[in-house]
């Protein structure tokens, strides 16, 4: 039901364990000239076999045409044809006579016959005595001869060009096997430089040295420095590594061979190894380059079975990746650029020093990097007067570079579909929403008793939030149903970036995830099913607590989990005994229960602060965070809430304006008249103060 509180990462620092100084690497021959003979065997062979299937068919389709166009008959049956004045014309060879009959009608299609040839005599004034053409053939077997060839010979030259083409267009080699099919990029043809590239300038620091190096190796070879042979880039998804490559070759002004880690891989054993040899020796051949491998550990994982090792073919690719990262020589030039998500099942032989001599992490944006990242994709993007990217940097705490991309992106369609000539403010957070939570889904109708259930539970988050002095601040609240399954939600947006949380903050965070179930059970006296989220999202910041944090009591600082697949998923895998792991189980359910008791209790000592912002929420479905806590101050103070909330004054200026007053004079407030509404809940204030003091004293007397 809800998509609320800040999105947490450990920014903590990432330690690996790169020994790898006996990585195996990988004696073998680097297969140049062995290589090409197996290539150019395999070639032999595929021509061969289709030279003969091809002749098979011509053989087969030359006899069945004979066959049908020409009928052998019998010398009994020819000399009967002749008697019957059915021959027209004879062609006597010398072997056999070929018969063309007399035509009956105009067809097109004559067939003729043939017989072998007989000893007799009587043939010859048989044919003269009926009118029969006689025709004599003069043996020429040098015509017939090359004839037989050519016949032959040209339809194999042309099979020859026909699968050379067609082995050129599927990438070479036998059906496009062993040949590296890598997109190559020559000089500005990526079309990005570093311009184009945001929020990761020590990422980019680390590649402006590679590619200075390419442009001016004089320099650093003469103090004797040596161009890296490799850069890993490793980040989560979406943060611009493969942008970041490009960005290289646009900039080195080089050779760009560009290609996936699971293009090296084929059904058939040997292939992977195949297409790293003829990769690096097109490198080779136009050095100085850059390789750019992206997706590195569909071919570099670990050969350790624990990260499913054993698959032959692959590690042939591996250990051919390695013998080649060995095998060439820097100061020509080339350089070997690497992306991954998965850094921790890569092998150590490939992350040793002299092959990715440089991990240059591309993690998620800070507040600066987002908003320098906001500009670059916002350039060519119509904005209005009203937009404020600070702001939408801020509400967008955790969000890569991909993700802020698609806000831009979606504020544009919004505004065409509105039909505005330039996004607005609005459009932005719109898109925010819809990119976090999806699109509003109008075609869910609730209930009226949903909808006051969906009302509390976020109502009861929000006030929360605000009760809490270390909670972050409201932005929105809204009971409208989104496409991702939310049926309300309430955003919230930090004052200002963090990298850390204190114990408070993430105790404050717990109770504000309960707040909802706390306010169903409330209100309702029963719970519902809308808060899964918010309890899964509150056990796994709980548990995190315990077993990584140190915030436990019973356990202290124990590191009880350790974080897989940093840059995916993050989950956390426990490294503990079972006895342990029942104690931090009851340990989670302890802070669960303490929080949702607290969130309780602040509820029940504001009910009538729930009531009346629930309320009005169902009736407007969304309000702002500055509508919220204006409803909440106002019912604090016993002022009735109007339909227009421009009525209600305005408690913060007024109470910032007091504190200013305060802090520069020195002295106290000045007796300044306050608002009719404040005037008026003083009084009532004091009444009750006086008929409270006037019972008293009744009960005394």
């Amino acid at each position: 039901m809800d998509n609320q509180g800040p999105n947490n990462y450990n920014n903590g620092n990432n330690n690996y364990n790169n020994n790898g100084g006996n990585g195996g690497g990988g004696n073998g021959n680097n297969g140049g000239n062995g290589g090409k003979d197996n290539h150019n065997g395999q070639l032999i062979m595929a021509f061969v076999l289709v030279s003969l299937i091809v002749l098979f068919i011509m053989s087969m389709v030359s006899n069945r045409f004979s066959q049908m166009s020409t009928q052998e008959i019998s010398y009994s049956q020819f000399l009967e044809k002749v008697e019957a004045g059915e021959v027209k014309s004879v062609e006597i060879g010398s072997y056999e006579i070929d018969i063309t009959p007399v035509t009956k009608d105009k067809s097109p299609y004559q067939p003729t016959y043939y017989c072998g040839r007989v000893a007799d005599e009587d043939l010859i004034p048989l044919l003269k005595e009926k009118g029969v053409e006689i025709y004599g053939v003069i043996p020429d077997n040098t015509s017939t001869w090359i004839y037989s060839i050519l016949s032959y010979l040209i339809p194999l030259v042309l099979i020859w060009v026909l699968l050379g083409f067609l082995m050129k267009r599927m990438g070479g080699g036998a059906m496009g096997v062993g040949k590296s099919n890598a997109k190559v990029y020559v000089e500005k043809q990526t079309g990005v430089t570093f311009k184009d590239v945001a929020g990761q300038d020590e990422a980019k620091e680390s590649l402006q040295e590679v590619v200075d190096f390419l442009h001016n190796p004089g320099k650093y070879t003469q103090i004797g420095a040596k161009l890296p042979k490799g850069a890993l880039l490793v980040g989560p998804p979406g943060t611009g590594k493969t942008l970041l490559a490009k960005a290289v070759a646009g900039e080195a002004k080089v050779p760009f061979f560009s290609l996936s880690g699971s293009e090296f891989v084929e059904m058939f054993v040997g292939v992977g190894a195949s297409r790293v040899r003829d990769l690096f020796e097109e490198a080779k051949k136009n050095a100085p380059c850059i390789v750019f491998i992206d997706e590195i550990d569909a071919i570099g994982k670990s050969r350790d079975s624990r990260y499913g090792g054993g698959n032959d073919e692959r590690e042939q690719t591996l250990n051919q990746l390695l013998a080649e990262m060995d095998g060439f020589d820097t100061s020509k030039g080339l350089l070997i650029l690497a992306a991954t998500n998965r850094p921790e099942v890569l092998d150590p032989a490939l992350l040793r020093p002299g092959r990715f001599d440089r991990r240059i992490i591309v993690d998620r944006p800070d507040l600066k990097g987002r908003v320098e990242i906001l500009k670059v994709h916002a350039k060519n993007v119509m904005l209005d007067e009203t937009v404020d990217l600070d702001a939408i940097a801020l509400a967008t705490s955790g969000a890569v570079g991909s993700d802020l991309a698609n806000m831009i992106n979606e504020a544009a369609i919004l505004a065409v579909k509105n039909g505005r000539r330039a996004v607005s403010q609005k459009d932005l957070q719109e898109s925010v929403e819809v990119v976090l939570v999806g699109k509003e889904k109008k075609d869910r109708i609730l209930s009226v008793q949903e909808r006051r259930i969906v009302s509390y539970h976020e109502v009861g988050h929000a006030l929360v939030n605000a009760l809490q002095k270390d909670a972050e601040p409201v932005q929105k609240i809204t009971i409208v149903p989104r496409t991702m399954g939310a049926l309300g939600y309430v955003m919230q947006v930090p004052e200002e970036e963090k990298y850390l949380n204190t114990q408070k903050e993430l105790e404050a965070m717990l109770v504000g995830y309960l707040g909802g179930r706390a306010a169903e059970e409330l209100v309702f006296d029963t719970v519902t099913t809308g808060a899964a989220n918010d309890i899964e999202q509150a056990t796994k910041v709980a548990r995190a607590m315990i077993t990584q944090y140190g915030m436990s009591q019973k356990f202290g600082l124990m590191g009880l989990a350790t974080q897989e697949n940093q840059y995916l998923s993050g989950r956390a895998v426990l490294n503990c005994g079972d006895d342990t792991a029942t104690e931090i189980d009851h340990e989670v359910m302890q802070l669960l229960h303490y929080s949702y008791e607290e969130a309780k209790r602040l509820l029940s000592e504001h009910r009538e602060a729930l009531d009346k912002i629930a309320a009005y929420l169902i009736r407007r479905e969304t309000i702002t965070g500055k509508e919220f806590m204006k409803i909440f101050r106002a019912v604090e103070r016993g002022i009735e809430i109007p339909d227009n909330l421009e009525e209600l004054p305005d408690f913060d200026r007024k109470e910032e304006k007091q504190t200013e007053t305060s802090s520069s004079a020195g002295v106290s407030l000045s007796k300044e008249p306050l608002e009719k509404a404040e005037a008026a809940f003083e009084e009532q204030k004091i009444s009750e103060e006086c008929s409270e003091a006037a019972e008293e004293n009744n009960t005394e007397a």
